[in-house]
């Protein structure tokens, strides 16, 4: 049972968020995409809500959650082709990337791997706590669901590009003319689930005495229950 000091810390974030949205809810670049962009941030965050009664994430996952919605926000604002992140560097006197990409806004890269990177934690919480998922399959699975969300929302940014077409579906799309925009998309997002994953396992291999022993036994076979 959660405590209320773990409902305030929720409805902080929350409203920082709100005020982060509000900010940069004015004037977007492109106020048809930022609707359409935060579609899924309001169905994500009113999910959580309708769910937080039954089942509440660990002030960290809340926090990672935070972040990514943080990120997507700025996207849509800009429109994730035109985030001016090279500006942003080079005001703060660091090196720009031009170098990874003639011409080319790699924004939108970033939050693919950031989705996998913040996301694959509060996934895997959700299998360990509902599925009760242990050792080997407590790392697999919620990097097996980043890539399966990772390929669902490509196919939903399709569809809504052939559903809105023109230059909407064009700012929603922003393959920015690579054909293999998707697929660099979803290597993005699995490599951010991989590294989260990679590093909750050796955190857990430093605190856990019996993390071998759990790991052996999560991929032994099991008898069939009987009844």
């Amino acid at each position: 049972m959660k405590t209320p000091r773990h409902s305030r810390y929720v409805l902080v974030l929350l409203g920082l968020f709100a005020i982060w949205w509000a900010v940069l809810a004015i004037h977007p670049l492109d106020r048809s995409d930022w609707m359409l962009e935060n579609a899924l941030a309001v169905a994500a965050i009113g999910l959580l809500a309708v769910t937080y009664r039954w089942f509440r994430f660990s002030r960290f996952s809340y926090a990672l959650i935070f972040v990514f919605l943080c990120v997507h926000e700025i996207g849509a604002h800009y429109t994730y082709a035109k985030v001016p992140y090279q500006a942003w560097l080079h005001a703060l006197g660091w090196p720009g990337l031009e170098s990874l990409g003639a011409g080319r806004n790699h924004f939108d890269r970033l939050a693919h791997f950031s989705f996998g990177l913040l996301l694959s934690y509060p996934m895997r919480e959700v299998f360990v706590r509902i599925a009760q998922a242990r050792g080997f399959w407590s790392y697999y699975l919620p990097l097996d669901m980043t890539m399966a969300f990772s390929m669902i929302f490509e196919l939903i940014e399709w569809g809504a590009a052939t559903v809105f077409g023109g230059d909407l579906g064009v700012a929603y799309l922003g393959t920015q003319g690579d054909p293999w925009d998707a697929q660099k998309d979803m290597a993005l997002a699995s490599l951010g689930g991989l590294i989260a994953m990679v590093v909750t396992a050796l955190v857990n291999l430093h605190q856990q005495r019996d993390f071998a022993r759990e790991w052996i036994e999560s991929l032994r076979a099991k008898p069939p229950r009987r009844g």
